[in-house]
């Protein structure tokens, strides 16, 4: 047996489904109850998921998709980041280490890559469909980033790639101010190569739903529903397409096509890592990933007054403690009043 054969059923996979079936391997992000963004785990089983997919030679395809129908895949776990990593940002140095090995497992699995978008692809989500060659969406979804709403820099995919898929412009609307982006634009932008109708009533669909309509359907009332059977029936299109091509032509036209990609990746992603490890320990990460788990509205202006929590370090007291907050009236050391 060859020392690369498939090492599937050795892999103890608990935030991701793992399935190979008629030459298509399946990978499935499985938190949806937190709208499946990934976590430290989490990255490190999607990399072993690409990996296996890439060494199996009865593997023609790889189809990328997420539990249930209201996300395909949010990002990082800003719980996780707000528990850990703002509390030890050299760990998160570590942590986009891992992120990079991940895109780049899906960039270079050497098998071409299908995005299902089942629903919404925010932040690395959004990232992670854009390393993958092709995506189909369905039409109750949207994609957006949220970096610098959230105290964090889409430099993960975002920064490098929507120039190069969508244009300057656009690229810096996504990034500057966070809109989200329907289904319907995101085709005519290029973000996606279709959308599949998704949204029905009394089991007939209804085009360019109004997102009332994706509610009731998420909801399941009054008839509507969220049908991902169309998404289905599309993704299985470009897999019976795929099919009918030459392994190692496919293999080298990804290489090929991935030229620019690759180029500004790798020109950028180790400066992210060492920049974003260095901001997660100031005010703006604190301030941004506090507010969504409090699930309040980050306090932008307080932030825009000053760089720092509590105000400069500038306060010493008589008990020998310097760099004190300027906002602090009693010592943390002692306790005395300053």
């Amino acid at each position: 047996m060859s020392e690369f054969a498939s090492y599937a059923q050795e892999l103890k996979f608990e935030d991701v489904l793992y399935e190979k079936k008629d030459g298509v391997a399946t990978v499935t992000l499985n938190r949806p109850d937190t709208y499946n963004c990934y976590r430290t785990r989490t990255l490190k089983e999607l990399i072993l998921a690409f990996q296996d997919a890439s060494w199996d030679d009865s593997v023609v395809a790889i189809v990328y998709t997420g539990a249930g129908t209201r996300a395909f895949c949010t990002g990082g776990d800003v719980r996780e980041y707000s528990e850990i990593y703002t509390k030890k940002p050299r760990d998160y140095w570590k942590y986009m280490g891992l992120f990079r090995a991940y895109l780049e497992s899906i960039l270079h699995a050497g098998k071409p890559s299908i995005a299902r978008l089942n629903g919404m692809a925010v932040g690395g989500g959004n990232e992670s469909q854009l390393a993958c060659d092709l995506t189909v969406m369905a039409e109750h979804a949207y994609v957006g980033q949220v970096g610098t709403s959230v105290g964090s820099v889409a430099c993960g995919g975002a920064t490098q790639w929507l120039p190069l898929v969508v244009g300057d412009k656009r690229a810096r609307e996504m990034l500057l101010l966070n809109p989200r982006i329907p289904a319907r634009k995101a085709l005519e932008w290029g973000l996606v190569n279709s959308v599949a109708p998704s949204v029905a009533k009394d089991g007939a669909f209804v085009e360019n739903p109004t997102p009332e309509q994706v509610d009731l359907g998420q909801k399941k009332k009054e008839g509507w529903a969220i049908d991902l059977s169309k998404l289905d029936a599309a993704v299985a299109d470009l897999v019976a397409k795929l099919k009918e091509k030459f392994v190692e032509c496919t293999r080298y036209t990804r290489i090929q096509t991935n030229t620019l990609k690759d180029f500004v990746w790798g020109m950028t992603v180790a400066h992210a890592q060492d920049w974003l490890s260095t901001h997660f320990g100031g005010i703006e990460p604190y301030e941004g990933m506090q507010a969504f788990v409090e699930k309040r509205k980050a306090d932008y202006a307080r932030v825009r007054r000053s760089e720092f929590l509590h105000g400069p370090p500038e306060k010493a007291c008589r008990c020998g403690a310097k760099g004190l907050p300027e906002d602090f009236a009693f010592c943390g050391k002692c306790g005395n009043k300053l």
